[in-house]
């Protein structure tokens, strides 16, 4: 791993290579939906291969994922702190979700949103939803790692990842995965050791998370009856893995290929739906960053290219392993015309700003 700080590039690097893997594993709902790792990358080989495909409009558009982490980044873009923040991102929001013409959001994405009051007095609150456990918040949440990458930040990082997650997955199991997802960018940034960020999700950022819901004092009963399921599948996660003390090396399946995979990734699910929960998606994303080093296609293989929600998994994923390596070794074609490039970069600019 690059032990060089994170530079601008690094940062341009993560939010646009997070929208490639966001557009490849979504596939223009071809892939997201295929149970089927060994079919995509049968596919894939009929294709010529990751470094023959063109990431561009009409066939490779990005989904709901790259458009929410979009109305995130440009939300903390504007530099506007505490509920100032959250009725910005509430806004914006709404208004990514007029633009899911064939994007395929989650339904408590939908549902969420379509509650948000952005603008009125606790409007960037909704109910209690004993559903909102999907991967919706995780795969929008990177870029407040982002912005807040110091360890002397991650209080406010787990604050703005909690309130804004839970604008559309009030359940623990959903809005954790938003803390997950911006505790790896932080931690990508910080350059610590890929071994360790599971332990800190689960001693560090996990129980500031609860203290900090106690404290704002909105669904804490209902939070803390659902809140254990998370903290113990990854404690389960980490275990298999052999970095439960956080020292590697990870510990692997003797043969773990696309089909094996497809039978891990369910196995980490809350429901047979591989990474489609907010505890699960970014649990393959380690996975994959753990597996694959530099090795984009590696990454790739393992990251966007299983059954399940694959565009989730790999938009998490691939953020973070741009804030590591950059763009080097990524074919040009898989970024060069993606959908939305030059708000990803603008964005990323804007928070390497905020950042320092």
């Amino acid at each position: 791993m690059d032990r060089t700080p994170a530079t601008l590039e690094h940062y341009k690097a993560a939010m646009l290579l997070s929208g490639v893997g966001d557009a490849l594993g979504y596939r223009n709902q071809l892939w997201e939906y295929n149970e089927s790792g060994p079919t995509i990358h049968q596919e894939l080989k009929e294709l010529g291969g990751l470094k023959n495909i063109k990431v561009e409009l009409p066939d490779w558009p990005v989904s709901d994922d790259t458009v929410l982490h979009l109305a995130t980044a440009e939300g903390l873009a504007t530099g506007k702190i505490g509920e100032d923040l959250l009725h910005e991102v509430a806004s914006r929001y709404v208004e990514g979700m007029k633009d899911m013409e064939g994007r395929k959001p989650g339904p408590s994405s939908i549902l969420g949103v379509s509650q948000l009051r952005p603008g009125e007095e606790g409007g960037f609150r909704v109910p209690y939803n004993p559903e909102g456990t999907g991967c919706g918040a995780a795969m929008r949440s990177m870029c407040i790692g982002l912005r807040y990458p110091k360890p002397d930040q991650l209080l406010s990082l787990v604050a703005v990842a909690v309130e804004t997650g839970r604008m559309t997955h009030p359940h623990p199991t959903g809005f954790l995965g938003a803390v997950a997802s911006a505790l790896f960018t932080a931690y990508a940034v910080q350059r610590r050791p890929i071994t360790t960020w599971g332990l800190g999700l689960i001693n560090e950022a996990c129980p500031i998370a609860k203290s900090f819901v106690q404290g704002r004092g909105f669904a804490v009963e209902e939070t803390e009856r659902d809140w254990n399921y998370f903290c113990e599948k990854w404690q389960w996660y980490l275990d298999q893995r052999g970095i439960s003390n956080g020292v590697g090396p990870a510990l692997w399946p003797a043969s773990y290929g696309p089909a094996e995979r497809d039978d891990a990734y369910k196995s980490f699910s809350l429901s047979g739906w591989a990474g489609r929960s907010g505890h699960d998606a970014p649990m393959i994303a380690l996975d994959a960053l753990l597996g694959a080093g530099s090795d984009w296609e590696e990454l790739m293989s393992r990251a966007g290219f299983h059954g399940g929600d694959s565009d989730s998994t790999a938009v998490i994923a691939c953020c973070c392993w741009g804030l590591l390596y950059g763009t080097q070794g990524v074919p040009e074609g898989n970024y060069t015309n993606l959908e939305y490039r030059d708000r990803l970069e603008q964005s990323a600019e804007k928070l390497y700003a905020l950042s320092h």
